[in-house]
């Protein structure tokens, strides 16, 4: 039986949920430019607050909305429409399937349109295998992606009152300014 090969932090992302940490390990191998972007908006602290506005059970939780998603100044009507100021990604699809814990860039019918917005599957969900850019997985936490709280059936996902991410940190490192506190002695 072989090893698996440890993952350097460098190489996941976290992203603190009310209910515990998520850890997601980054495929810069088949996603770089994908990876390369949730990186850069985590490291600049966008992703901080960012609601999951649709959440389908048995399906997803989407988040990412970097414009109109953001928890301080949610905005219920176009969350979802949003992204960030950088401009739309190209598609890299490649051959990592979408099953539980898979995390893949949410995009409009352009395949070249992702953006900052992303989704986690709850389950398996093949029908999107090759046409959404997969650029992790997760490998720790999906017990509290599970408590991520559900959207409308009725409204394609929508959430009201939806739960946020409170931070996202690349490899170990907060995207936060707050510098750590000193232990008393």
């Amino acid at each position: 039986m072989t090893e698996a090969k440890p993952i350097k932090p460098e190489n996941t992302l976290t992203i603190e949920l009310k209910d515990g940490p998520v850890v997601i390990e980054l495929f810069k191998d088949v996603a770089p430019k994908h990876v390369e972007r949730i990186t850069k908006l985590a490291g600049e602290g966008k992703y901080d607050g960012v609601v999951f506005h649709r959440v389908i059970d048995g399906f997803m939780a989407q988040t990412g909305d970097v414009e109109f998603g953001n928890k301080k100044d949610f905005d219920s009507g176009r969350v979802g429409t949003g992204g960030s100021d950088l401009p739309d990604l190209k598609e890299e699809f490649n051959d990592k399937k979408h099953v539980r814990g898979t995390c893949s860039m949410a995009r409009s019918a352009s395949p070249d349109s992702a953006n900052s917005q992303f989704f986690i599957c709850f389950e398996d969900a093949s029908f999107l295998d090759r046409q959404y850019t997969v650029w992790g997985q997760v490998i720790d936490g999906m017990d509290h992606v599970e408590k991520i709280k559900r959207g409308s059936s009725s409204d394609n996902g929508s959430v009201k009152d939806p739960d946020h991410m409170v931070k996202l940190s690349v490899g170990g490192k907060s995207s936060s300014s707050e510098k750590p506190k000193e232990k008393k002695k």
